[in-house]
This record gives structure tokens, sequence and C-alpha cells, in this order.
């Protein structure tokens, strides 16, 4: 099975393609001077005090032993924004950093091309405090070899190469117990990177360095049904595991697979999850269904989000299970979508103390009465700042999926594919029905309106997801088509082809399977019922978070806040609140029966208001 994207599917939705335009506007507007300057620095190039270049903060300063790890970040996040986009400035810029890198490697003797010095690595072989120096070079590996590789960038791979030499000749100095001590020490995703490397080149020294990093002390205990994650440290972890199931896709050695499967199996199904999707707290794993006692501020870190959704799309695509697919829509929505790139709407002379837009937060706050903490754009640089714009450039992913004649539609989320089946071109179109009926906007417009039956149809808040997919082909092709059924799915789901129902047989977390001769111009309806889901805490069902579909519903309160409910049926104490302005539906609910008011709008949407996900309910 192979995932549709880059060239061949387009983005259509206008707010993933907003967050998509607002990525690119940060990644331009940090210059390539101060991008490269860790780098100019340890290759003795250039005067930084002479050409006036401004250090920027955080991890990024000159004095953190982590600096330098952002740019990897960058350029791994231009070539996959090329891929999917064809942004021949980005494109532009992102070459120019990687030629000035070539220079730093010369000017370094040929291979070292870090941001900081090779006696760091000297120093964890001796067991001396260092902070984790392969995972600031892992970056920038990875910006090289995605430049190869999604945007044809032939220098960036033989700068790679080059710099992977180092490595195969640095590792073959240890025995097999002090690597391993080595790798004790977060390497990030090197093993991805030598597997990477292998794929581009074919190299025999990038299977050495594959079995060197084989993290045995990790690997061996998730085979053997052990539990070595609870209260260690995520994202360290995490990267490991991606590149075994890289490892998979090149060798299709089982183990690497295995070793993927027993990792999901301990991180994910035998552990739990919060309301969002995310699991970890203060950037480490909970004991297993064991999340009531971590509801703190340091909830959910960003890079973790990113790689469970990168480890999850291996996964789905290996077995087809459509619970992989809904994890990555329950954490695209409310953990990439919440924690960066937000965007107030005030309109009417309404204004906020705030500013209007933030960037991005390190964690997500989970505790009663948190508040978003956003940072800066140029004086943070934590680990998130770099998995964010990675994130955002590769929005228009896991929504189509393609094996043999079989397509599998992952996400709906408005899009245009175009793809191949049985030697015939074909393109998949899907847009979202808003039911909203009225497109006046008396604002902006002269007040022109559409009259149509949607208006009057709904009344109210329609509670369903109704998404149109047009296929359109020179002749008919015969093949299946799967369509997710979402597991908040509050009834079944209906389908219409070209305006006739089709009898469908797919359960939430599922697919329902659609096998016919599709004729130039076919038309599917998928209507999908949604409504408030009560979710508890695995470990107190007293403990409830609220959502819309897969969108968590955050109440806007500056504390902790006690719900009295209908024991039987909790969701029914949430009901639509403002539901509607002008010709839009709207986001917001409040909760009925309270003592005092409570209103609840989408956690993605919350800026800078204080928050509650979870709720201590009682009641009959």
């Amino acid at each position: 099975m192979r995932e549709i994207w880059g060239s061949n599917l387009t983005l259509l939705d206008d707010e993933l393609l907003r967050r998509q335009g607002r990525n690119r506007e940060y990644m331009m507007s940090l210059q390539s001077k101060n991008l490269l300057m860790n780098f100019s620095l340890e290759a003795g190039r250039g005067n930084i005090f002479q050409d006036k270049v401004e250090a920027h903060g955080g991890w990024e300063s000159p004095t953190c032993q982590l600096r330098g790890h952002f740019l990897g970040h960058w350029l791994s996040a231009a070539a996959l924004a090329y891929h999917a986009t064809g942004d021949m400035e980005l494109k532009a810029k992102a070459d120019a950093i990687v030629a000035e890198l070539a220079l730093c490697q010369a000017d370094n003797g040929g291979e070292w091309v870090a941001p900081i010095p090779e006696k760091y690595l000297e120093w964890i072989a001796r067991g001396k405090p260092v902070w984790a120096p392969q995972y600031t070079i892992h970056k920038v590996f990875m910006g090289l070899t995605d430049m190869a590789q999604y945007a044809g960038n032939r220098q960036a791979l033989d700068v790679a190469v080059r710099f992977a030499k180092w490595f195969d000749r640095w590792s073959a100095n240890f025995t097999r117990e002090q690597f391993d001590d080595i790798l004790d020490v977060e390497t990030g995703g090197m093993l991805e990177v030598w597997v990477q490397l292998f794929e581009l080149t074919g190299d025999g020294m990038c299977l050495r360095l594959m079995d060197r990093y084989y993290r045995g002390r990790l690997f061996d205990r998730l085979l053997k049904g052990d539990d070595p994650l609870t209260n260690m440290h995520a994202n360290t972890t995490i990267p490991e595991v991606i590149g075994c199931a890289r490892a998979y896709d090149a060798t299709g050695d089982e183990k690497w697979r295995m070793i993927c499967e027993a990792y999901w199996r301990c991180g994910v199904t035998e552990r739990g999850w919060y309301a969002t999707g995310g699991q970890s707290c203060g950037e480490i794993w909970s004991p297993k269904m064991e999340l009531r006692a971590r509801l703190g501020k340091k909830a959910q870190e960003h890079c973790t989000v990113y790689n469970m959704m990168r480890l999850a799309s291996f996964l789905f695509r290996w077995t087809k299970d459509a619970r992989y697919l809904d994890y990555m829509e329950r954490n695209l929505v409310n953990g990439i979508m919440a924690q960066a790139y937000w965007q107030g709407h005030f309109t009417h002379g309404a204004h906020s103390d705030h500013p209007d837009r933030a960037l991005l937060t390190y964690f997500l706050s989970m505790n009663s009465g948190a508040v978003k903490g956003w940072a800066s754009e140029t004086q943070d640089f934590f680990c998130c700042h770099g998995t964010m714009i990675q994130a955002n450039a590769q929005l228009a992913r896991n929504i189509l999926y393609q094996d043999g004649t079989d397509l599998y539609l992952g996400q709906y989320i408005n899009s245009q594919a175009q793809l191949i089946i049985s030697g015939q071109q074909v393109m998949l179109t899907q847009k979202r029905d808003t039911l909203a009926g009225s497109f006046h906007i008396s604002s902006d417009s002269t007040g022109r309106q559409r009259i149509c039956d949607a208006t009057w149809q709904n009344p109210h808040q329609p509670d369903c997801h109704v998404q149109h997919v047009r296929l359109d082909m020179d002749a008919p092709a015969k093949f299946r088509l799967f369509l997710r059924m979402p597991w908040w799915l509050k009834s079944e789901a209906k389908v219409w082809l070209n305006g006739q129902p089709v009898a469908i047989n797919g359960k939430p977390g599922g697919f329902a399977e659609i096998e016919r001769e599709w004729r130039p111009g076919d038309t599917l309806r998928v209507s999908l019922p949604m409504g408030v889901t009560a979710d508890p805490l695995p470990d107190d069902p007293h403990m409830v978070a609220f959502l819309y579909g897969p969108s968590v519903l955050a109440g806007l309160c500056d504390g902790e806040r006690e719900l009295e409910v209908d024991l039987g049926n909790i969701s029914s104490v949430l009901v639509h609140d403002n539901e509607r302005e002008w010709g839009n539906w709207m986001s917001g609910f409040r909760a009925v029966g309270q003592k005092n008011g409570l209103r609840f709008i989408p956690l993605n949407e919350v800026g800078y208001e204080k928050y509650s996900v979870y709720f201590p309910v009682s009641g009959k």
C-alpha cells in the first residue's frame, strides 16, 4: 500500500491552507545567516561580529549544547513543502543553505558538518555529561537526506554520505556493550537516517550503521513483552522505533515490524491516551491506564504527537486497520492544530488584550484552568519548533491510500488527488458540504444571498459531517473504494451514489467497501452523523472530557468545575451555543443544568483563554 501525496494530492481545505501558508511565512522570515550561524562558527567561516549576525535564542543559542538542531528541521520542512506544493522560492532558499553546509564541511576537513564539535561524541563515549549530541546531529542528517529525497538536491546527498563515513569509522571503535552505553544517550532518529541513506544509495556502509544502531536494550525488551516505557522519556524512543518501521519497509526483515507493533501495543493499546490523543506528561510515558494523576501543565508534548502520528502511518499501511487513521485524526485536530498557528477572529470593534495570533506550545496543558504557553518566533527554539514546521509542511497527508486497484479514503479533508488505476488516470475530489445553505456575507458583499433548500432543511445545527466525493476519468473503471467509518459516529453512516442510496456495511473504527465499475463523473454523498461524546479517563470514569466529532471541547474557566450530569447520558449536559452567525454554523457549546454558566469551544480554537479539558462529574 502507498500513500497518495506530494504533487499527486492538492489540499483544498481553507483552514489547513491557512496554516500551511502561515508555516511558509514563518520559515521564509528566518534569515539563512541566522540559521547557519552555529555551523559557520564550528567551521570557522565568516565573522559573525563583522557581519552583525544576531544569534537566535533558546536551544539555538551558541552557548546551548543542542545548538543548530533547528536548521535540520527547517531543511526537512522545506523539502516536504516543496514536494507537496512545488514552492520554488522555498526550495531555492533551501538549496543555498545546503551549498553553504557543503562549504562548512570542506572547511571542517571534508566529512564533519555539524553545529557542534566532534569532541561531544568523544565525551559521551567516555561517559562525560553532554546534552544529546546525536540528537542534534540527527537533525542535520534528516534535513540533508530529505532534501535529497524530496527536493532532488544531489549536493545534499553527497554531504550526507561524506558525513556518514565519519560515523562509520567512529562507531567501529567500540564493542557492542560500549556502543549500547552510547545509544543510551538520546540519538534522535539516527537509525532512520541510515535506512534512508541506504534507500538512496544502496551503500553497504549504511547496513553496517543500521546494525550498530540497533538499540537492543529497548528493542529486545519490547519483543519479550516487557514494559520498558513507564516513566521513561517518550520522544527519545519514538524516533528510534520509526527507524525500525523504515527499516522494515527497506529490508522486509520481520524483526523490525515486530518491534514497531510491540512498541505500539506497549505505548498506546495497553497505556491509553487523553481525549486529545496525546499521552505523555512532562515528556514521559505515564503508567499503563493511569492518567488521572498526570493532568498537569506539561501534558502532550508536540514532538510526541508528531512522531506518534508518523508511526501510526506506517502501521496503517501494513495492516489497513482504520483505527490508526482514527488515531491520526484525533491527534491532528487536537494536537497539531491545537498547538500551533492559532489565529483569533475579532470583528466590529471587538479586540483582545492579547495578540491575535500565536506560534507554538511546547506542551498542551491538561490541568484545570490551564493556559497555553505560546513560544516566541526566534527566542526559544526548543524541539517542538522543529516538528511544528515539519508537521505543517505536510498537512496534505494520510488522506488517501492506494493498494493495487483498491483506494482507501483515510481522512475527510477537502482535497484533489490524481492517481493511476489499471493504467488509467483517475481524479478523486472531495469537498465537505457545510450544510449552511446561505452564503450571505453582508459586511464584504453587496448582500447577495442564494436561496436554496438547505436553509430550511437545517433550521438548527445539522450535527452531521457530509462529504462529497467525485471521481473523474476518461472511461469506466472497476475498483474498490473503502470509506473510513470514524470512531465518533453517533449512528449509522449513509452513502448516496449519484443521488441514490447505497447499502453499506461499515462499523465505527472500520471501513465501508463499495465495489463497482465507476463511471466518469460519479459522485458520492457520505453522511457521517456526529454529536457530543463524553470521554472519561481510563482510570477515572468520573473525570470526563467532551468531544464533538473528533474535536475536543475545552471548557472556558479559570479552575476546576464539577458538572452535575445525568450519569446515564453524560454527553447531554452540553448543548449548542450561539449555533449560527451570518451564513456559518458555529462551534460553541454550553453546559446546562449548572449553578454557573460554562461555555465550551474546540480546543484548537483556544488562544489565550483559561480552559479545562477534563471535568469531575456527579449526579444520578
